[in-house]
């Protein structure tokens, strides 16, 4: 997954994503880097409009509904509804997609 956030960075920089651009990117961050990786990530990127790709990652996706637990049969636990409400935000947040990363 390091190699595919090497590119990334080096895509949002502006750099080109090439195996030398690719390497200093991973030996910067301490990863032990293997060629044959770097080689295979390049060229499964050649051609690859790196933009669209995001664009499409960062669509909506559509998140099941939790459940909510039956908050109406015990009206006094509200805190119960309220944490179910922050993890649906928690959830809709989480399914903002990569293009979060990019904003």
């Amino acid at each position: 997954m390091e190699y595919i956030y090497a590119a990334m960075l080096l895509h949002k920089a502006g750099h080109k994503v090439d195996e030398a651009h690719v390497k200093k990117v991973l030996e910067a961050a301490g990863t032990k880097v293997e060629e044959a990786r770097v080689k295979a990530l390049v060229s499964a990127l050649e051609g690859v409009n790196i933009d669209e790709a995001i664009e499409k990652a960062a669509m909506p996706v559509a998140v099941a509904p939790v459940a909510a637990p039956a908050a109406a049969e015990h009206p006094g636990k509200h805190d119960t509804k309220k944490k179910v409400e922050e993890e649906k935000k928690s959830e809709d947040q989480a399914a903002a997609g990569l293009g979060a990363l990019f904003g």
